[in-house]
């Protein structure tokens, strides 16, 4: 009997997907565990795995098409048998669906043609001349009785404006991820009070270890991420989630970065780095970015962090601050290291150190101003001096 294939939620966010390409083509025989299709999702592109046995009878979302969750994207069955009425069925829906957004369009641009046309006071050959030479009427100012447009206004706009160069706007489509993106940190910004806390760091004994380095240079953001991990040991309400009716502080410290893509960004994560070295967080760090980079990250390897450490110095940006990335309570917003000018409070001398600003974004249902000031803190004091954090 022949069955329906809908399209599927591979990620838990996802609500369309886009079908990158066809693995199996139609008339040839699926088993369960077959690949299909990939699918472009919100965060990666993944494979879809059959679960249905037989032959593939039709594909109804080819190559570049998109579907929603649900929507039946191909047809299995036995060979040569009839799908026509499974077909008219689907046809049937997508119509309908069709005269909906036809509908919903057409109201939409009668409201505003009628109400541009109520504002718009114009003489009929003012507008007889106007459309002939393709001039918009609302960019006119008129000079007639009550502000109405006449024949002169027309002649002379068009006159005055003969050398004015036009261009054109460009739109680009909204990827699924990109909805995504928008609709998390949107509902993130607005749900979580969110409050900025800023402090200088002398990267001084950080940059002199990373540079004494024998090995392979470790990335500077393996050194935010231990040390975060290092200070949340001591401050853990840091490491917490908001639940409405309580709040779950974590066990394991599991540290996200932002990782820039074409298309938006994705938060890889290295999961429990209270247990790791400077040296593993490197190492994972370096396998999850490229995967990042390749769309080829798995929903476990970029959901769920309970922090997020965003850095933006690379690209030159000096300071900033970042939305809060769920279901965590606070994210780190990384800045550039530059040489700075210092004062030395006990002896009035200036010396040149290099400096980095790091901004706390904290949810203030779950960090009160003075707790995540002292995380802050005593982020900056074992970043400056690591021997700290081992006492």
């Amino acid at each position: 009997m022949a069955e329906k294939i809908p399209m599927l939620a591979l990620s838990p966010t996802m609500e369309k997907g886009k079908i990158a390409k066809w693995k199996v083509k139609e008339g040839e025989l699926i088993k369960e565990g077959t690949v299909l299709c990939d699918v472009e999702t919100d965060k990666t592109t993944m494979e879809y795995e059959s679960m249905n046995e037989g032959v593939l009878l039709k594909i109804i979302t080819g190559n570049g098409e998109k579907a929603s969750v649900g929507d039946i994207i191909a047809i299995c069955g036995e060979k040569g048998e009839n799908i026509d009425s499974i077909l008219k069925e689907i046809n049937k829906n997508n119509e309908k669906n069709e005269t909906e957004k036809i509908i919903k369009k057409d109201l939409s641009v009668n409201i505003i043609t009628e109400n541009k046309t109520d504002r718009i006071k114009i003489s009929p050959l003012a507008r007889k001349i106007a459309n002939e030479k393709g001039i918009r009427t609302d960019k006119i100012k008129g000079s007639g009785p009550g502000g109405r447009i006449i024949k002169s206004d027309v002649e002379n706009y068009r006159e005055n404006n003969i050398y004015e160069e036009k261009y054109e706007d460009k739109k680009i489509e909204i990827s699924e991820k990109r909805k995504v993106i928008a609709e998390r940190l949107s509902k993130s910004k607005y749900t979580s009070p969110h409050f900025y806390l800023t402090v200088s760091v002398d990267m001084t004994n950080i940059l002199n270890t990373r540079n004494d380095s024998k090995e392979e240079k470790i990335n500077i953001n393996a050194f935010i991420i231990k040390f975060v991990s290092k200070a949340i040991e001591k401050y853990t309400l840091i490491n917490s989630t908001w639940e409405n009716n309580f709040i779950t502080v974590h066990g394991s410290v599991d540290i996200s970065l932002a990782v820039a893509q074409k298309d938006g960004l994705i938060t890889p994560v290295v999961r429990n780095t209270q247990k790791l070295g400077i040296k593993e967080i490197n190492e994972k760090l370096k396998y999850l970015i490229e995967k990042a980079r390749n769309n080829s990250l798995d929903p476990e390897e970029y959901s769920d962090s309970t922090f997020t450490v965003s850095n933006l110095g690379s690209y030159g940006i000096e300071e900033f601050t970042a939305i809060i990335n769920p279901p965590g309570s606070a994210i780190l917003a990384v800045g550039k290291t530059i040489k700075t000018a210092v004062v030395n409070e006990a002896t009035d001398e200036i010396t040149i150190k290099p400096m980095m600003k790091i901004t706390l974004s904290c949810d203030h249902r779950v960090i009160d101003g003075a707790y995540g000031a002292e995380f802050l803190n005593y982020l900056k004091k074992i970043m400056e001096n690591p021997i700290i954090s081992l006492m």
